[in-house]
């Protein structure tokens, strides 16, 4: 496949940095984000660089049977297909998780081979953790792929966002991308798919065969209805205050296996339970964390059934999350809430800066209340408020797409 065919993600600059390491870099992510796709860009850099590499699927049960005898095999293969392993290669394997030890086989290629250099994906970090039981440590450099971004979104749709000069009827060509992008989600598929009635089959087929199939399998679930219930129930709840006791009344499972559900669903990148903004006025601050999708396109069918014709602000309001954790990190965001119901959507901190942030789908509805009280106590002076509608009123307000920008002004 040539570059021609593939898009190119924004995460591919990052990894390119650590192309000349000895580090295996390991792809993680969900099903259907463009793991194999990132893989197959890389392949044609290495080609165009002249670089040896081999591309190896383990969904081809003859390789993983090759592979699950360890990494002399993978040499002598390389061998058969003529590479000179005195000289550096390039390995790249999809869906390492299938290997039956997949944490031995990476330690010991990287202990006993130097010149592999290791390029792997896998499902999800569940998937790879629970595989994992020897340590990779100082071994391994981790990237996580979500579904796209909104400005991966319009390089898909050919109309990158550093083609737009922003008059205003551009700006309202945006609005409408963006609207689509909310409504449908960025899965790489659903994106390059125009037909609504296509788009809704497809995310129904990722949700029969990868969220209720494969993690029912990979957890052992048991009561296939109370954990498509719970899917349901946290669907709607997105960017809501996670409560364990309601979410066990309503799909009568008990606080553990919600508990447990909770955690598997995390981590195979379906949703994300985002952690109240910390400090020393810890006795005045809400604890609990909220639940948020990572796709829209999936939490509506999920709660919905079906695509909706205009957006609802939680649905907005998981979109701003999405593009805040794909232009920064999961581990950057985080809510703020005080006991008496002072609340700011979100607080993004990187590089030891806060920056409060409001997601109102009108800037009209944008009230200042709780981010004057924040900035007072917190001795901050700057915020931002994401809107996709009404009038921007000054510096403090944004529209979805200038999010990529705040990652000059805070880091």
């Amino acid at each position: 496949m040539s570059k021609l065919n593939i898009f190119k993600r924004k995460i591919i600059d990052e990894i390119l940095k650590y192309l000349d390491t000895p580090d295996i870099i390991v792809l993680h992510g969900a099903r259907q984000t463009g793991k194999t796709s990132i893989l197959l860009y890389l392949i044609d850099e290495l080609n165009e660089k002249k670089l040896p590499n081999y591309y190896i699927d383990l969904e081809d049960l003859r390789f993983k049977e090759i592979l699950d005898n360890g990494p002399d095999e993978l040499v002598r293969l390389l061998k058969e297909n003529g590479f000179n392993t005195n000289e550096k290669i390039f390995v790249l394997i999809d869906e390492i998780q299938y290997l039956k030890n997949p944490s031995s086989f990476l330690k010991l290629s990287y202990d006993h081979y130097k010149n592999l250099k290791l390029i792997v994906s896998g499902s999800s970090s569940f998937e790879i953790k629970s595989k994992f039981k020897d340590s990779l440590a100082g071994r391994t450099l981790e990237f996580e792929i979500f579904p796209l971004s909104f400005e991966e979104f319009m390089v898909f749709k050919g109309k990158p966002l550093y083609g737009f000069d922003f008059t205003l009827k551009k700006i309202e060509e945006l609005k409408i991308y963006f609207k689509e992008y909310v409504l449908y989600g960025g899965y790489p598929k659903i994106v390059l798919t125009d037909d609504l009635n296509l788009k809704e089959k497809y995310l129904n087929q990722l949700i029969d065969t990868y969220i209720k199939k494969d993690i029912r399998d990979l957890a052992s679930i048991k009561d296939i209805y109370k954990f498509n219930k719970l899917l349901e129930v946290l669907s709607s709840q997105s960017g809501n205050i996670l409560n364990i006791y309601e979410l066990s009344n309503l799909t009568q499972l008990s606080k553990q296996t919600v508990e447990k559900y909770l955690f598997i669903l995390e981590n195979t990148y379906i949703i994300k339970l985002l952690r109240p903004f910390s400090s020393n006025l810890r006795n005045e601050l809400f604890k609990s964390p909220k639940i948020f999708f990572y796709d829209t396109g999936l939490m509506q069918i999920l709660w919905l059934k079906s695509f909706q014709k205009e957006i609802i602000g939680n649905v907005f309001e998981t979109a701003i999350f999405s593009e805040l954790v794909k232009n920064f990190s999961k581990d950057s965001v985080f809510y703020w809430r005080t006991t008496d119901k002072k609340e700011i959507d979100f607080i993004l901190k990187e590089k030891g800066k806060i920056l409060p942030i409001e997601a109102k789908l009108n800037f009209e509805q944008f009230r200042p209340v709780s981010i004057k009280y924040f900035n007072e106590r917190y001795k901050n002076n700057d915020y931002r408020v994401i809107s996709l509608y009404g009038e921007v009123k000054d510096k403090f307000s944004i529209y979805p797409w200038q999010i990529r920008s705040e990652q000059r002004n805070i880091k």
